[in-house]
C-alpha cells in the first residue's frame, strides 16, 4: 500500500480509504468487522464515516469493531446533516457542531477524531463561526485536522483566508465527487488544492457502482441486487453526456490489462494529480478484497491516456480562453528586437 501526505501536512494515510456508508444497512456487525481486518491486512490505515450514515448506526459498529486497532488507525468523520428534529439539529453552527462531534466520539468509542469534515454548506450560518468553534475544539484536543466536502472553490479559499487571518487551525483536507465520469474538480478545485497544500480524499471514485462491471453500454440502469434496485441509485444527473462511452472504454481497458473495471477505474483516479487517496465502499469482503488490489499495479501510459481521453470534460470559459496562454507567452520571448541583438 502506498501512503501520501494529507496536503500539507505530516499525516500519512493510504491511498485507498475503507468507506463505511454500508455499514448497519447492507453490512452487519460481523461483516463489518472482517472488512476491517482485511483492510488493515492490506495495509490501509484510513476509515471514512459521518455521523448521519445510517441515523448513526455506521459510526456505532464502527466503534463497537475498533477496539485496539484504533491506535494506528486515521479516523474521518463528517458533521452537517439532521441528527434529530430540532431546529439546532443540523447545520454547521457552533451549538450543533459542538454536539455532533461529542456524540460522535461517544458512538466511535474514542477521545478524538483525526479528520473532521464539514460534509455540506450551510448558507444560514456564517462560516466564522463554524471555524472558530473547530479551532477551538482543535485546542481542546478533541480534533486533529479540519476538512471540508462539497465545498465550491470559492467558499474553499475563503475558508483558508479566514482562518490563516485569525491564526485559527486551517482546512486541510477536501472532500469531493470524483471519477472517470464526473470530473468537474479538474478545473478550478484541483489547481487550488495543489496551490494551498490541501489535501483530496475523493468520494464516489467507482461513480456508485456504474464502473464496477455490473453495468453495460446502453442497458438497464436499476439491476436486482444492487444499490440501484434499493433506491441508492449511483448519482447520474452528475455524469458526463458519454457515460456509455467512457464505461465502454473502461472495459476493453480492463479486458486488456486483465484487471476488473473496478480496480480500472479505481487506479486512474489515485494516479490523478493532486489525489491523496480515494474511498471505497463496499458490501463485503469479497466486493473490498477486489477494490484492494487496485494498489498492487499501476498503469501503462497508453492504456492511462485512452480513459483519460474518452473521459476528458468539455473545457469550460474562463478556462477554454486562456488555455493558450503558454504559448503565447513563450511566442512573445521570440521578437524581432531580440534577435537583432544577437545579431550584433
Amino acid at each position: 500500500m502506498e501512503y501520501r501526505n494529507l496536503g500539507r501536512t505530516g499525516l500519512k494515510v493510504s491511498e485507498i480509504c475503507l468507506g463505511t456508508m454500508t455499514f448497519g444497512l447492507y453490512t452487519d456487525q460481523a461483516e463489518a468487522d472482517r472488512m476491517l481486518g482485511l483492510s488493515i491486512d492490506s495495509g490501509l490505515n484510513f476509515i471514512d464515516t459521518a455521523n448521519a450514515y445510517i441515523g448513526g448506526k455506521s459510526e456505532t459498529i464502527l466503534g463497537n469493531i475498533l477496539g485496539a486497532r484504533r491506535d494506528n488507525l486515521v479516523l474521518a468523520t463528517k458533521f452537517f446533516n439532521p441528527m434529530g428534529s430540532g431546529p439546532n439539529d443540523s447545520g454547521w453552527s457552533r451549538s450543533h457542531l459542538t454536539k455532533a462531534l461529542e456524540d460522535s466520539l461517544q458512538r466511535l468509542k474514542t477521545d478524538f477524531i483525526d479528520i473532521y469534515y464539514i460534509h455540506h454548506i450551510d448558507i444560514q450560518t456564517p462560516i466564522e463561526e463554524a471555524l472558530r468553534a473547530l479551532n477551538d475544539l482543535v485546542r481542546q484536543g478533541k480534533i486533529r485536522y479540519l476538512a471540508c466536502s462539497n465545498f465550491e472553490a470559492w467558499r474553499l479559499m475563503n475558508a483558508l483566508w479566514i482562518s490563516n487571518h485569525h491564526d485559527w487551525s486551517r482546512i486541510e483536507c477536501y472532500q469531493p465527487q470524483y471519477s472517470l465520469l464526473v470530473r468537474d474538480i479538474e478545473d478550478e478545485l484541483i489547481p487550488l488544492c495543489l496551490y494551498k497544500g490541501v489535501g483530496v480524499v475523493v468520494w464516489a471514485p467507482l461513480a456508485g457502482g456504474f464502473l464496477t462491471g455490473k453495468y453495460k453500454p446502453g442497458g438497464e440502469r436499476n439491476l436486482e441486487g444492487t444499490r440501484s434496485s434499493d433506491g441508492w441509485c449511483f448519482p447520474e444527473p452528475y455524469y458526463a453526456k458519454n457515460s456509455d462511452e467512457i464505461l465502454s472504454e473502461l472495459l476493453e481497458t480492463s479486458e486488456y490489462l486483465g484487471k476488473s473495471p473496478a480496480q480500472v477505474a479505481l487506479r486512474w483516479v489515485i494516479e490523478q494529480p493532486g489525489i491523496t487517496s480515494a474511498i471505497v465502499g463496499a458490501r463485503n469482503c469479497e466486493q473490498l478484497r477486489d477494490n484492494l488490489l487496485a494498489n498492487t499495479w499501476k498503469f501503462d501510459f497508453d492504456s492511462k491516456e485512452k480513459l483519460t481521453a474518452v473521459s476528458e470534460p468539455r473545457v469550460r470559459y474562463p478556462k477554454s480562453m486562456e488555455i493558450a496562454m503558454f504559448d503565447r507567452r513563450q511566442d512573445a520571448v521570440d521578437m524581432p528586437s531580440l534577435n537583432k541583438n544577437e545579431d550584433s
